[in-house]
Parts: C-alpha cells; structure tokens; sequence
C-alpha cells in the first residue's frame, strides 16, 4: 500500500489486444508480453498497490488499438484518461479523428509512437507539424517518446515551433540506469525542462539491455534528482509503464523504487508527483 500519500494517479500504462489490432513491435522476443494484456489482468495490482486512478496511454499507432483502449476505459472506472493515437502525419484525417475522440469524456491526449519512425527527426516534419498545431489549437496535451539522443535535443526546438503545445516527456527519455557516463541525458533533460510547457513521467526507467531485474532504487536515484532540479514536483509524475515493467520485476516493484526515492520530500511534493500533476496535466478529476 502507498502510506502516507492519499491518492495515487498511475499516470502511464498499456493494455492491448492483438485480436482487436496490429501490434508490431509484439513477437516471441518478449515472450511476458507476447499476449493478451486487458485490465482485468491489472485490477488487482492497482488495488494491492492502493492506485486510485489511471492513465491509459496508447501502445500501437492504429485507430484499432485506440478503439480498443476507450471500449476498456468504459467498462472500468479505475481508468480516468486515455492518450491515443491520430495520424500527425495526415493533418485532415487527423483533425477528422479528433473531431471524433473529443466526444468521448476519457480522451485525454495523442501520443505516436517516435521510437519506431526510422527518421529521427519525424516530429519536425512540416506535415507532422501541421497535425501537432491541432493539438495546440485545442489544448490536447502530448505524449513524447524521446527514446534516442536526437529525440530529447530535439524538445526545444519543438517547443519554439509550438509553444503552446503540452508536452510531457515519456519515461524521462530513457536516463542511462546503470550505464557509464550520464551525458549527453543529464544535459538535454534540463534544456529540455526549461519550458513551462514541458512535463515528465518518472516511468519505465528499467537498464537498457542485459538483464533488465538487476537494478535497486538507488540506481534511478541521480537520474530521479536530476529531474525534479529540472522540472520540480509539480512537473513530475510517476507511472508504472505496466505491463512493460514486468520486463524489470513487476508493478509493485516500481511503485516500491519510487515510494523509496521520495520517502524523504515533504507531503506536498509527494503528492504532485503521485496524483496532482497527473490530476491536473490530464484533466483527472479525483
């Protein structure tokens, strides 16, 4: 249980459901995630952990996969948002789609899935900008997925080009967690922070490569710190990264990593980062 903090927001997980759409980055090279992932399946580890709330974040760039995503946020409470997924790339389609998402009260924001795009500059496309200009428009904040190093260079110029876009920044752009050197992360993250505009989740922080169960809380500690000097508490939220982190030993793992690494900050920043600042970046009225 989460003592001492009241509420709890999950602010990042999957569910997915290959009978309802493609997921193809999914194969026999993950074999713990290689199936049929629904909520029934994490309902108990939300109420074992105490999370009152959750954030539904898209995990495959199909119209099918956010369908599927809204069908699970209907029939169960517990999930408060939804991030899915428009085609940036296809701005009248996409505005298209969004037309139609807005009308579902738990649609709370787009994500696309960066990482897979071989170009690593896609999001400065013009045509994806010109999709992203839609989101500025309507105040629908985004998710970023800025896994590799140009993806994380790349923040402040996409803030310039939309600097009224709401971003927040996935997993905190995948920190080096036991590897040598912090740079060139430990830079681009505090550039990347220097936009009010600009959020973060302490999310999916497992080692790249190599056994991803052999790490400690200790391990995410300087790059826990150096994002809240960043972003402070009120830019900060943790989410689970469920079921990827099953990868790294599990729900009540991660949530035990973060309870650790803020056992000793006051109430009030403990709070931010466990519910208000995904309260308040997704619209979350609990």
């Amino acid at each position: 249980m989460t003592a001492g903090i009241a509420r709890v927001i999950d602010a990042h997980h999957h569910l997915w459901d290959r009978r309802r759409a493609p997921y193809p980055w999914l194969g026999p090279h993950l074999p713990l995630l290689d199936r049929e992932v629904l909520f029934d399946e994490l309902q108990p580890l939300l109420a074992r952990a105490g999370v009152t709330a959750t954030v539904l974040v898209q995990g495959a760039d199909n119209d099918a996969d956010t369908d599927f995503l809204l069908d699970q946020a209907a029939e169960h409470d517990e999930i408060a948002a939804v991030v899915a997924w428009i085609p940036l790339d296809e701005p009248d389609r996409a505005a298209r789609r969004l037309a139609e998402l807005r009308r579902n009260p738990k649609f709370r924001g787009i994500r696309h899935g960066i990482n897979s795009e071989p170009d690593p500059e896609w999001i400065l496309r013009q045509v994806v900008s010109e999709g992203l200009r839609l989101l500025e428009d309507e105040g629908i904040p985004f998710d970023y997925v800025p896994v590799r190093r140009r993806h994380l260079e790349l923040v402040p110029e996409l803030v310039e080009r939309h600097p009224r876009l709401r971003i927040v920044i996935d997993h905190l752009s995948k920190p080096p967690v036991r590897r040598e050197g912090r740079e060139p992360w430990w830079t681009n993250i505090a550039r990347a922070a220097e936009s009010p505009m600009v959020w973060a989740k302490i999310s999916g922080l497992m080692p790249a490569g190599g056994d991803f169960t052999v790490w400690a809380a200790d391990d995410l500690r300087p790059f826990v710190e150096r994002a809240v000097d960043a972003f402070g508490p009120s830019r900060l939220m943790w989410g689970s990264d469920w079921p990827v982190i099953d990868l790294a030993g599990g729900y009540q793992r991660a949530l035990d990593a973060a309870l650790a690494l803020t056992a000793d900050w006051g109430d009030d920043d403990r709070a931010a980062v466990f519910h208000d600042t995904a309260a308040a970046f997704y619209g979350i009225g609990c």
